[in-house]
């Protein structure tokens, strides 16, 4: 990409040639086909410093006569894109004698090689294989008495990528001196940001992508980190912001805008990564600079559970004021909360009881002959039942207050006790359970009454639990007045702990021990039968529902389809574009998306990788396009505008758009992510890696989804093979449906050329919309024919570098692109009819997936190859020069100069070190060299049998 610049002198940049700085000669090479004009003098720079100069005095001589001026070898130092500063002057030329062949403009031009190899007479003096950059004119022009006023323009070459270039200048008929010449390329500077510092990087790339590191005192966080990661522009401004996951070190907080971390002062502290320092908490205090927590003070602790910023604590004082209450030999024991909580709000209590049975004993813990209601321990409430109680026995029971530090503190819980004696009998134990019958879910028991003198028997409690499962929480109780029960709703084949305890005036006595019974395995129980028959007949309604609901809205589709054809809407017939927005994008909360990296550059901003997650939906990747700051609305209507049309269309082979953010900045257009990105670039990297029958697979996929866009009225305009984007499957889809390019006059690529006020891309577009903008269905067609030759040849661009001008003219007479090698005949005669002159007899878009269909059912006809020259159309030669094996200095430029510079160590390795040992080889030399690929080897063996024969056939060549 070639194109005029304005300086940025604010940015670092690396100069490769300075003439201003030159103290000898520069002796560049001068070349002309009459009397050279080209002078080297010694002149003054604006500082009245000896600067080397090139002038043309004399403006004599015609337009036709060439005046050639190329410098020495520049070696690029690895840059893609270099920038080349010109300061010159121009003689106007109403102020010559020759004002009729007087010319103001020259001709800027470069050459690229891998070695200083430049004579007099090669590389040849034309526009190719020189690289024309621009036609330079002056802004200020010299006239006699006039001031004397010097021109300054920047000009980008690129992309380089060779080892080194030289500059050409070509002037025909003007006037001027060549003052200086700076050959500089730039670099992005180092940069310190979102605590991460990024050393000075040259872009070798569109973008390049830059390593850094975390600033002093700063980490990468995460379970798998990375470093951090920036994209350095070839205009050498960093791209976007940085890919980091750098945190300041607790002790440490962001300071400066996040480009260094400062310890935090005495007093204030950090625990984590994230946020500010802060003062420490209550009860705690840091000493130092740069604390990532603060010490408690004396007395006073943190439990495991607390967070390092909340106040210290300390365990509480005991509780106050016990009252009990006897019931028998049922106690109940209830006390007010401590007057010191320590602080914390999960304050609990713990009960200890011990018995003193007779005087003179000593007293022993109660361990499992009390039971507690609700619990004995982690009692949240200030309230506790006790039962079982032996008579005329004396209790002490201690209150113990708890929090979350009592632990850690080293010392007893503060506690209160009271004492506490059984004066009355309690009711005796039940000895002896008995079953009387089971069943599959139930159990009938009895038990042999108690004696018990004096009070008499109210009730009996049942408890019965599952032996597998016992606990409390999972027991089961029920009450009988008698000395019998009925266990019922109980599990088949499951073994029961059951226990009984009495209750009389005197209170509950303690249950009996636990006796064991079973429900029966066998026989079949009626209470599931007719719940089963119930919810098997619920299940077959319910799928017969289904079904019926099923066939309905089957037909009710169709009956829509037979009556609507949904009809593409232009996005740009809204009074308000946001509503098109509104209508046909779906609009992403920002939260849900995460940027991952960054993929290349679009028209308003970076492409990016990331992915989308959706509450309730499986998360996938995504391509992110945002538009860059600073916009205007119209540009940021174009920009959605591509979302307005690509969210009317739901196609396997039209890309698909996830939604838009719209609410934040930047603005985002997100779309499934292809991971083989543009077919062309894909193809290139691919080559002849497919078989025939896979390539007419992708280009299946892109006629049916321009048969649904046609289906649906609308006309893509810029189909070509870069606009197709392939997925890891090999499924092709089309994309890029914004026309803003069509609307701007300033875009720079030459991709696109200016025709009746828009810019179309000369090579993939019809002859009728070049001449007089009439895009169609049909002009699609004429431009998928262009994709089926690019996929067919593996990526290559169409009719190679000739020149826009010199396409419209040959396809004016009716010159047509010839088939690719090995491609098959059915193929390029579809190409023919896709470029039919007259519109209305190419094919349409279902014709050619029909047509695709047929050939990939019948793949034997895929092995028909089509020759050059053969068709109803005249197939368009390779017009460029063609290639003699004595015009190649070495087997390496040979390889070049057909893309297969890949196996130039492998022909090397082989002995093949000149030109002449070539002729011989053959395809058994090619596989032990290690060219496996069928493609490379015929492409390799036809340039080779090519050469030999135009050497036999031609002595001499004419430039």
């Amino acid at each position: 990409m070639l194109r005029n610049l304005s300086l940025f002198t604010f940015l670092p940049s690396e100069v490769l040639m300075n003439t201003k700085t030159e103290t000898s000669d520069l002796k560049w090479t001068i070349y002309s086909t009459s009397k050279p004009e080209w002078d080297e003098v010694s002149g003054l720079d604006e500082e009245n410093n000896s600067v080397r100069i090139y002038q043309i005095l004399s403006c004599q001589t015609g337009s036709s006569t060439s005046h050639w001026l190329r410098s020495g070898f520049i070696q690029r130092q690895g840059a893609s894109q270099v920038y080349v500063e010109l300061r010159f002057t121009m003689m106007e030329c109403s102020s010559s004698t020759h004002h009729r062949s007087c010319k103001e403009t020259f001709n800027l031009f470069y050459y690229q090689t891998d070695s200083d190899d430049a004579t007099y007479s090669y590389p040849p003096w034309m526009e190719n294989p020189y690289t024309k950059v621009d036609t330079v004119a002056a802004d200020f022009l010299l006239r006699e008495g006039g001031e004397r006023k010097f021109n300054m323009k920047t000009f980008k070459l690129g992309p380089l990528s060779k080892r080194g270039f030289y500059l050409a200048f070509q002037a025909q008929g003007a006037c001027m001196a060549l003052l200086s010449v700076r050959v500089f390329f730039k670099k992005c500077p180092a940069l310190v940001s979102a605590l991460s510092s990024f050393p000075e990087t040259v872009p070798r790339t569109l973008v390049q992508e830059a390593q850094g590191v975390c600033v002093e005192q700063a980490a990468q966080q995460g379970p798998r980190p990375r470093p951090p990661k920036l994209f350095c522009g070839e205009d050498g401004h960093w791209v976007g912001q940085p890919t980091t996951s750098c945190a300041c070190l607790p002790g440490f907080e962001p300071a400066e805008g996040h480009t260094r971390c400062r310890a935090c002062p005495m007093g204030q502290f950090k625990w984590g990564t994230e946020g500010q320092c802060t003062n420490c908490p209550g009860f705690s205090y840091a000493t130092t600079r740069g604390a990532s927590v603060c010490a408690c003070r004396s007395g006073y602790l943190r439990a495991k559970s607390d967070a390092l910023d909340t106040p210290c604590t300390k365990p509480p004082s005991a509780p106050r004021s016990i009252v009990t209450q006897m019931n028998d030999s049922t106690l109940s024991l209830e006390w007010n909360e401590p007057l010191e909580s320590g602080g914390r709000t999960d304050l609990s209590y713990s009960v200890r009881c011990t018995v003193c049975r007779a005087a003179g004993t000593p007293c022993l813990s109660c361990g499992d002959s009390v039971s507690y209601r609700p619990a004995q321990h982690g009692l949240v409430e200030r309230r506790v039942e006790v039962w079982g109680l032996l008579p005329q026995a004396t209790y002490i029971f201690t209150i113990q207050a708890l929090n979350g530090v009592s632990q850690l503190s080293g010392k007893e819980a503060a506690s209160k006790s009271v004492n506490i004696t059984t004066t009355h009998d309690v009711p005796s134990l039940v000895s002896l359970i008995q079953r009387i019958d089971s069943t599959e879910s139930s159990l009938t028991l009895h038990w042999s009454v108690p004696d018990h003198p004096r009070y008499t028997i109210l009730r009996y409690q049942i408890r019965y639990c599952e032996k597998e499962r016992r606990s409390e929480d999972q027991c089961h109780h029920t009450e009988s007045n008698r000395n019998q029960a009925v266990l019922t709703d109980l599990r088949r084949a499951t073994p029961y702990e059951v226990q009984v305890r009495v209750h009389t005036a005197a209170g509950y006595g303690s249950f009996s021990p636990a006796t064991v019974f079973h429900t029966l395995p066998d026989g079949q129980d009626s209470q599931f039968l007719l719940p089963g028959i119930l919810i098997a007949a619920g299940i077959l309604l319910l799928v017969t529902f289904i079904f019926v609901a099923a066939y309905c809205i089957r037909q009710r589709g169709r009956q829509n389809n037979r009556k609507w054809i949904k009809v593409y809407i232009d996005p740009f017939t809204y009074e308000d574009p946001n509503e098109a927005v509104r209508e046909f994008a779906k609009e992403i909360d920002v939260s849900f998306v995460k940027i991952e990296e960054v993929i290349g550059a679009g028209e308003f901003g970076e492409v990016c990788r990331g992915r989308l997650k959706i509450p309730g939906k499986k998360e996938n990747y995504v391509a992110i396009k945002t538009l860059k700051g600073g916009y205007t609305d119209k540009q940021r209507r174009d920009f959605l505008s591509e979302a307005s049309i690509m969210g009317q269309f739901q196609h396997p082979n039209i890309i698909h758009l996830e939604g838009v953010i719209t609410a934040s900045c930047p603005v985002m257009i997100l779309t499934e992510f292809m991971e083989n990105g543009a077919l062309d670039s894909f193809l290139r990297l691919n080559d002849s890696q497919f078989t025939p029958i896979q390539l007419v697979g992708m280009l299946r996929g892109i006629a049916s989804g321009m048969k649904y866009l046609s289906e649906m009225s609308y006309v893509h305009r810029d189909l070509a093979a870069r606009n197709i984007l392939i997925n890891s499957n090999l499924v092709c889809k089309v994309s890029d449906f914004g026309l803003s390019r069509f609307l701007q006059e300033n875009s720079s690529d030459p991709t696109y050329t200016s025709s009746l006020g828009g810019k179309i891309p000369i090579r993939w577009t019809a002859p009728e919309a070049i001449a007089f903008r009439k895009f169609t269905s049909a002009s699609d067609v004429w431009s998928y024919g262009i994709v089926m030759w690019e996929v067919m040849s593996f990526g290559e661009r169409p009719y190679w570098d000739m020149s826009n001008q010199d396409v419209i003219n040959a396809i004016e007479q009716d010159y047509r692109l010839p088939p690719p090698p090995d491609c098959p005949t059915h193929l390029h005669q579809l190409m023919l009819d896709c470029w039919q002159k007259d519109r209305s007899a190419r094919p349409r878009f279902a014709d050619l997936v029909s047509a695709l269909d047929k050939l990939i059912r019948n793949p034997p006809s895929l092995k028909i190859v089509a020759q050059d020259g053969v068709g109803p159309s005249y197939p368009l030669l390779d017009q460029r020069a063609p290639l003699a094996l004595s015009g190649c200095a070495s087997v390496g430029e040979w390889l070049r100069a057909i893309k297969m510079e890949r196996y130039e160590d492998s022909f090397l390795q082989a002995g093949l070190s000149t030109v002449d040992q070539l002729a011989q080889i053959s395809t058994q030399d090619l596989l032990h060299m290690g060219v496996t690929l069928a493609g490379h080897q015929r492409k390799i063996l036809s340039s080779i049998q090519t050469m030999t024969f135009r050497n036999k056939s031609t002595t001499t060549v004419t430039f």
